[in-house]
């Protein structure tokens, strides 16, 4: 799900996201209350905070506006992950300092497209079996 290599990343999300998701990340904070962003962000300290917006929705403008004010925070990457697209609401997100959006859809395509790649190279691997197989 996340890329993290050596980055440390902040996910504030509701309790309902998939611990399991997480576990093979020794890396990745989540929290969900909002009132311990900030105490979190000083706790770890990281590259990336991720904020899903349905979850931030009330407090997400003062939280980045926060972000934004204090040369504390300047070197943490923000992104925001959001069900559908809003060209005015994400216009705004970017001028409060978010750096990339993330989509519901754009997980969906990219998920398929693995899964298409995946099916190919298993019919190749398959093929390729069959056909060592046949010369032995």
């Amino acid at each position: 799900m996340i890329r993290t290599r050596s980055k440390r990343v902040l996910l504030v999300a509701p309790h309902a996201f998939p611990d399991q998701l997480l576990d093979e990340y020794d890396n990745v904070k989540h929290i969900s209350a909002i009132t311990t962003i900030f105490p979190s962000i000083h706790e770890l300290k990281p590259d990336v905070i991720l904020f899903d917006h349905a979850h931030m929705i009330g407090n997400m403008e003062r939280i980045l506006r926060r972000l934004q004010t204090n040369p504390f925070y300047k070197h943490i990457k923000i992104c925001c992950y959001k069900h559908t697209e809003s060209v005015t609401a994400d216009a705004t997100l970017k001028v409060l300092g978010v750096h990339h959006m993330i989509y519901h859809a754009d997980l969906q395509k990219t998920s398929k497209s693995n899964a298409a790649l995946t099916a190919i190279n298993n019919l190749v691997n398959a093929s390729l079996v069959k056909w060592v197989a046949g010369v032995a």
